[in-house]
């Protein structure tokens, strides 16, 4: 196995514990922003000078910029995959609450009709 590849699945199972163990406080949603403004602040630089990436990946010790970029950008829609469940999680869980207390106001009790 390349160096390369231990490094992208490190870079899996990590964002995955994070994504597991953060629960949305105020640190993560920092953390989530800093880390799409230096995606955004790459892939314009990568945009910009094509030539670079491909330094960094032959770095990295894959062939092409191409691949690596490819690399990178299954490694965020992995993240923003397993973030919008998490997400979906979070609210279906407090919509059911919702729903349940509101149940609960407007309970009668039963009478002999």
């Amino acid at each position: 196995m390349n160096w390369i590849q231990a490094l992208l699945i490190v870079a899996v199972l990590a964002l995955l514990m994070y994504l597991l163990n953060s629960r949305r406080s105020a640190r993560s949603k920092a953390w989530v922003k800093v880390g799409f403004v230096l995606f955004v602040v790459a892939g314009i630089y990568a945009i910009l000078r094509p030539d670079d990436t491909t330094v960094v990946a032959n770095w990295l010790g894959v062939k092409r910029g191409t691949d690596l970029m490819e690399y990178v950008l299954i490694i965020a829609f992995v993240f923003v995959t397993l973030s919008a469940y998490l997400r979906f999680k979070d609210l279906e869980l407090k919509y059911a609450r919702l729903a349940r207390s509101v149940a609960l106001q407007n309970a009668r009790v039963p009478t002999d009709d």
